[in-house]
């Protein structure tokens, strides 16, 4: 069987090399409780497909350590009061690592983990203070928080703008409740800084009624619109661009923007428009071509193929390969069987880690759960996705300003 490539640690065994029937029977268990069924369902299936296919992989090479790996999957609506239950069975069913990939699900849970001290990984989702790790010794958003992600597009922007903000304006368009709110701040904090105006467009849920929000932009004209929308949002806002005439090349997505969504736009229609993204689109990054060979031309991949061809997929591959990558490093330093403690040090001992080029490199520290906060700009050409950045993270020192502040702020 065709071995990964080296930098794909994450699938492999820990003391040699391990068949299938020879692993143990209890597994390092992973629980995801997701939004199967509600407002996250442009994304969720995708992420916990890649989820169950790579713990699938990760158990034909050995499993780790010669453990197996599990994923459960249960569905919380997007209920803070479900998730909690979801938590709360999983916990006395001894999984310790838990994901939601839902900020009001995350916001419920995390107080109980922190005092369980049980593993919350929140990426892309949640409190964006979690990052620091001396005040949420047990949540781990790894990978870009919306903070960052605002930080790093208004980045951009000064590039474009040759390092100068002076007399810009940028617009902000997002959904008028807790995720879209979240970058308000950090706005707000660079506009001062640097100079350009700021102009704030709220939008009601669930986003399908923009035509007042557009009318407003076509009238105030602002350089650069950076989106803070979800699914469908995103072709709403589109035919009201067109109906507007406002160019396509303003808009800047955050990260919920994949090839579904530029299906629905239209791929000539879509020309022009950008997304923040801390993971590599499109189906020749090496881990997914290593799970089409091994999974899924064998009639064993854990959901259709036509979930794995968006960008969506590609961020639950990143996500579970810092998860499982972390308990490869937990069995590494201290041994089996992987403990919180343990799975805690493996994950703080990621350096560098990109999962063979997958996506930003990350590198978690007791200090810096967030693992560095990077993303790069890409732009839509009418067929493919073009970088426009490196992978950067920038304004640490302002975004850092604001997690301190926040974290200052909390008490268990």
């Amino acid at each position: 069987m065709k071995l990964l490539a080296k930098a794909l640690a994450v699938v492999a065994t820990v003391g040699g090399s391990i068949s299938a029937t020879q692993v143990m029977a209890e597994p390092f268990k992973v629980g995801v409780c997701y939004d199967l069924s509600k407002a996250y369902t442009f994304a969720s299936p995708q992420v916990s497909q890649a989820a169950m296919d790579l713990a699938k992989l990760i158990n034909t090479k050995g499993g780790i350590g010669g453990e197996p790996v599990e994923v459960i999957v249960r569905d919380h609506g997007n209920e803070p009061q479900r998730g909690i239950e979801c938590y709360s069975k999983l916990s006395r069913e001894g999984v310790f690592v838990f994901d939601t990939l839902s900020t009001p699900v995350s916001l419920a849970i995390l107080p109980r983990a922190m005092e369980d001290e049980r593993i919350l990984m929140q990426s892309l989702v949640g409190r964006g203070d979690a990052v620091d790790g001396t005040v949420f010794d047990w949540v781990y958003p790894v990978g870009p928080t919306y903070w960052g992600q605002a930080a790093n597009d208004v980045a951009y922007i000064k590039q474009v703008h040759d390092g100068d903000l002076s007399g810009v304006k940028i617009g902000f368009v997002y959904f008028d409740y807790p995720f879209g709110q979240e970058p308000i701040e950090i706005l707000k904090t660079l506009s001062e800084k640097e100079g350009f105006e700021l102009d704030l467009y709220p939008v009601p849920l669930p986003g399908s009624d923009q035509a007042g929000v557009w009318s407003k932009v076509r009238r105030d004209k602002p350089d650069h619109v950076i989106v803070w929308m979800l699914g469908g949002a995103h072709v709403v806002a589109s035919k009201e661009m067109q109906r507007n005439r406002i160019p396509m090349e303003k808009y800047i997505s955050v990260n919920w923007l994949n090839e579904v969504d530029i299906e629905n736009i239209g791929n000539e229609a879509a020309k022009g428009i950008k997304r923040g993204t801390n993971v590599v689109g499109g189906p020749d990054v090496a881990l997914r071509q290593e799970i089409m060979t091994e999974l899924y031309e064998k009639g064993e991949g854990s959901g259709p193929i036509e979930k794995t061809q968006d960008v969506f997929y590609n961020t639950g591959l990143a996500m579970y390969s810092i998860v499982f990558e972390a308990a490869r490093k937990a069995a590494e330093l201290e041994g089996l069987p992987i403990t919180p403690t343990s799975y805690k040090a493996g994950l703080e001992s990621l350096k560098d880690f990109d999962a063979n080029g997958l996506m930003a490199p990350i590198t978690v520290t007791a200090e810096d759960h967030g693992g560095g906060g990077k993303t790069r700009i890409e732009m839509w050409d009418g067929a493919k996705w073009v970088p426009q950045t490196d992978w950067i993270a920038e304004y640490s020192d302002v975004v850092w300003d604001v997690v301190k502040e926040s974290s200052s702020k909390y008490t268990q």
